[in-house]
């Protein structure tokens, strides 16, 4: 297995072969979904490649790390083979539960840009993505990720497609994309991808999510009738205060006596510490819930960031700013499986086929997480994959 382990310490065979093996388990997880010997065999091979230590991990370079003269075999996995995408990530949620499950996990919404240059993959279009940072032409994925302190993962995608998808019949055609699937705003997206995660019953405590899904009221009004707690972030032009009743821009409220200096967790560069205040917000909670602004400044330049809380009645306000900074995790999750995992190194233009080799890009995520995950239950914190 061609993955390089990068750890402080001795690696020996017997923890190569064991990690080895955990792939092989995975594998065997999920293979009861592809009908037929051949794509069960291939879709091995594809998450062998997708873990290689490859510049590029398309049709061509996986078929070359599999011994193959040409990519047909990966393409015809992904586009025609009999096998079910969404049964294969119910089987990656439970696989990242069972390794990282604990029963104050947080489960964090974003979306993720994929860059393209041609006009024909499913959802593409110039449009804004945080991966560039500016108006690109790329597909969008809406993502569900899992955290916890044994580690995070992603457990759920959506491809956003756009309107001027959804209201052409020849390039829906051309993506194969079926006549029942209607256009979903990204907060629609991610109340599907939660509704499968309550149905699936994992266990957690938060919801959180950036403004794309903190604006929207629905979503917001959906989590209070599931009596769900959540911190998602807001702009700093949101009004809010009892509805109907003088509500205010969010950066006119100054609770300058309430400030503390508090922890968010762990970052990139360490410990991630802010002056926060909590304001509460009466009359919008329901029975037993608690709504609140979070407001957090920073220590360094002032400027601030702004969250909607629910949540249960007396909540120490350390856990829910521990919830709020939760929501790094999944820059995380995305960061490591476009670099390890081939997320967005695919070479599909359909609607199917994006979610195929998404699927398999996470399950082979899933798969480091849960190394790192027993790496750190071992006593070494200090275990990074890297190809």
């Amino acid at each position: 297995m061609l993955v390089q382990l990068s750890v402080r310490g001795d690696v020996t065979v017997d923890e190569v072969h064991r990690w080895a093996a955990g792939l092989d388990a995975l594998h065997a997880r999920i293979g009861g979904y592809f009908r037929r010997s051949e794509p069960r065999r291939r879709a091995r091979e594809y998450l062998r490649g997708l873990l290689a230590p490859l510049e590029r991990k398309n049709g061509w370079t996986l078929a070359e790390q599999a011994g193959e003269l040409c990519p047909d075999g990966m393409q015809r996995l992904l586009n025609q083979a009999d096998w079910d995408a969404d049964a294969v990530r119910d089987e990656v949620r439970g696989f990242v539960l069972e390794h990282l499950g604990e029963k104050d996990g947080v489960l964090i919404v974003d979306e993720t840009g994929f860059i393209m240059k041609g006009v024909r993959s499913a959802g593409v279009q110039r449009q804004y993505t945080g991966t560039s940072g500016k108006i690109d032409n790329c597909q969008l994925g809406v993502f569900l990720a899992y955290a916890s302190n044994r580690g995070r993962a992603l457990i759920d995608r959506e491809l956003y497609l756009p309107t001027s998808w959804i209201e052409d019949p020849a390039r829906r055609a051309d993506a194969k994309i079926g006549e029942g699937i209607t256009f979903r705003t990204k907060p629609a997206l991610a109340r599907a991808m939660l509704e499968r995660a309550l149905a699936a019953k994992l266990p957690f405590r938060w919801v959180t999510g950036d403004e794309v899904y903190g604006q929207d009221p629905v979503l917001r009004d959906w989590l209070a009738e599931q009596r769900l707690s959540y911190v998602l972030a807001i702009s700093y032009k949101h009004r809010c205060g009892p509805r109907g009743q003088n509500a205010r821009t969010v950066s006119a409220i100054l609770p300058e006596p309430a400030w503390e200096i508090r922890s968010a967790g762990d970052g990139a560069q360490g410990l991630r510490e802010y002056a926060c205040a909590l304001v509460s917000l009466p009359g919008e909670g329901a029975d037993g819930f608690d709504d609140a602004l979070l407001i957090r400044r920073s220590l360094t330049d002032g400027e601030r960031a702004y969250y909607l809380v629910h949540t249960p009645a007396n909540t120490p306000q350390a856990e829910i700013i521990r919830a709020a900074g939760a929501r790094w995790a999944i820059e995380e999750c995305f960061q490591a499986a476009k670099n390890e995992a081939g997320l967005d190194h695919y070479q599909v233009r359909q609607y199917l086929a994006w979610y195929r080799h998404i699927t398999l890009a996470m399950a082979a995520a899933a798969h480091l997480a849960a190394v790192r995950a027993t790496a750190h239950e071992k006593g070494d914190a200090d275990a990074t994959w890297s190809n």
